[in-house]
């Protein structure tokens, strides 16, 4: 049994403040702050790169591409920008949908095509839409690692214009034809991102791709040629290769 001295006096008073006090510090502690990246929640992500087919050069005359870095391999090699869209219900799977284009082809101003004597200019372009998953197996407050895979609907336009010869009048058409290629894509990717804060991400991305490119317009036999017979330059089954830093904005839900 507890005994107070004599000369100690305890109210009831004093007796409350001192038995409800440890509580209130326990509902004052500091509580441990949760990322946004373990809550649900979309990002949004713009993404700048460089895309690279080492074995599918515009013409045998120009390889290795054009980009900010110089030529890529001997194939055709470009400025590649995109935009992602994710939904990551968890931290460690996330799904969505992007988009990616080259936004300046590479020119062959000096393109040998169907009519050896004709003088043209041939560039290619490329446009590809499509989703992806995204899987996090490294994660820490700041920094993630993640693998993937990509599938999608890719379109391919040459485009040819003739140097010879006066620019005709708008009625009777223009001097550049363009043909096209449509197919599908599929890939693996693996990247990894710092978190700057809650919300603005950065991050680098890789990508390998095989896509599949007919010959003839999907689900008909009508030749994707031009009227003076110069055919898409890109068919059959082609390696591509991306890589790309991105800038992202996470958007709790």
């Amino acid at each position: 049994m507890l005994r107070w001295p004599a000369w100690v006096s305890v109210s009831p008073a004093c007796a409350i403040v001192f038995l409800t006090t440890p509580t209130a510090l326990a509902q004052d502690a500091p509580v441990e702050h949760l990322s946004l990246v373990d809550r649900p929640h979309t990002v949004a992500e713009l993404e700048g790169g460089i895309l690279a087919l080492p074995s599918a050069p515009i013409s045998a005359a120009n390889r290795g591409g054009n980009t900010p870095l110089g030529t890529v391999g001997n194939g055709d090699a470009t400025v590649l920008t995109g935009v992602h869209l994710l939904y990551r219900a968890s931290g460690d799977w996330a799904i969505g949908a992007g988009a990616m284009f080259a936004p300046r082809p590479t020119s062959d101003q000096d393109y040998v095509g169907s009519q050896a004597g004709l003088s043209r200019t041939h560039a290619r372009s490329y446009l590809f839409l499509g989703g992806e998953a995204r899987y996090f197996p490294l994660r820490s407050r700041w920094f993630e690692g993640w693998v993937g895979l990509t599938t999608g609907a890719l379109i391919i336009a040459d485009r040819f214009t003739t140097n010879a010869g006066p620019e005709p009048a708008p009625i009777l058409g223009t001097q550049t034809t363009t043909v096209s290629t449509e197919g599908f894509a599929i890939g693996v990717q693996v990247g990894a991102n710092y978190l700057i804060t809650d919300q603005w991400v950065v991050g680098i991305a890789l990508r390998a791709e095989r896509w599949i490119l007919p010959a003839q317009k999907p689900f008909s036999q009508e030749t994707s040629c031009d009227p003076i017979g110069d055919c898409p330059t890109l068919t059959g089954s082609v390696a591509a290769f991306e890589l790309g830093l991105t800038v992202g904005y996470r958007i709790a839900l």
